[in-house]
């Protein structure tokens, strides 16, 4: 029998609720397809992007506690997040282009 998505620590009902409205229903679905790949149905479902339910998802998926994400293991995940934010938004984000968005997430332009 699957696994709820609330088991996955950091992962409460209403977390679990979302995530069906994305189509994953068990923890073992999430687990397979990770955080980015969930992450991106959460908001192709039209679910709003929030940066602490994007890091608390991946340091659950890990087993550790959402807290316990901080220093540059935070800034990786936020330019992860961003950029998962930027390919679901099509060619424009904050009122750039994707060439620009990209060059963004390599460190070649800084963020505005």
């Amino acid at each position: 029998m699957p696994s709820p998505v609330s088991s996955i620590p950091n992962l409460g009902p209403a977390t679990a609720e979302a995530f069906a409205k994305a189509g994953i229903h068990s923890a073992e679905q999430l687990r397979e397809m990770g955080a980015d790949e969930g992450y991106r149905r959460w908001l192709a479902a039209g679910l709003a992007p929030h940066f602490i339910g994007y890091y608390a998802l991946v340091m659950g998926l890990q087993g550790r506690p959402w807290n316990d994400c901080q220093g540059d293991e935070k800034k990786a995940l936020r330019t992860r997040f961003d950029a998962i934010k930027a390919s679901m938004a099509g060619t424009k984000e904050k009122g750039r282009s994707e060439l620009e968005a990209a060059l963004q997430f390599f460190g070649v332009i800084e963020r505005r």
